[in-house]
């Protein structure tokens, strides 16, 4: 009989993971809150209430709140009648995190997704450098920032010397 509850709770596990993984950033839309890495968890409780675990980008991120309200939203839909969503700021989110597909969404939204990894926990090897970011509309790699800070702190702006396109480069972090 375990096994049958057991299987059943698997199942209901998979399913409110699968709607909290719907739920769209709203500053990019084209990425789920899966895709970008800052779902952490989501769990149903006896009495059928879901409690789900975010992490967001950096602290002060302002989309939260939205994503909080559409994480309610999409439960509601479902029939559930109460969400309750947790920010956990420990560890930190990391570019790391996002998934191969959300770097590939990025790239064809026109955002050069990041490259390389972060160094999160701090780095006692060489120095890093700074490596050429590649031009989501040309692939070329003769590109240049043009700002640290692009539409969104996660974002730098940078422009193409070939194509002249200008782009936002999702920062590693």
């Amino acid at each position: 009989m375990t096994a049958v509850a057991t299987a059943a709770q698997e199942q209901t596990q998979q399913q409110v993971w699968d709607i909290a993984a719907t739920v769209c950033d709203p500053e990019i839309p084209v990425l789920t809150i899966e895709d970008l890495g800052i779902l952490r968890d989501v769990q149903v409780t006896e009495d059928e209430k879901v409690r789900v675990t975010i992490t967001p980008t950096y602290s002060g991120c302002p989309a939260m709140d939205a994503i909080r309200d559409d994480l309610k939203a999409a439960f509601a839909r479902e029939g559930y009648k109460a969400t309750a969503v947790d920010l956990v700021l420990a560890p930190a989110w990391t570019t790391d995190w996002m998934t191969d597909a959300g770097k590939a969404k990025l790239k064809a939204y026109g955002i050069a997704p990041p490259s390389g990894m972060a160094a999160a926990g701090g780095h006692n090897g060489p120095v890093r450098l700074s490596l050429a970011v590649k031009c989501p509309q040309c692939s070329s790699l003769n590109t240049r920032e043009l700002t640290r800070f692009g539409s969104t702190s996660c974002k730098a702006l940078y422009v193409c010397k070939d194509c002249l396109e200008p782009f936002d480069y999702f920062k590693v972090l």
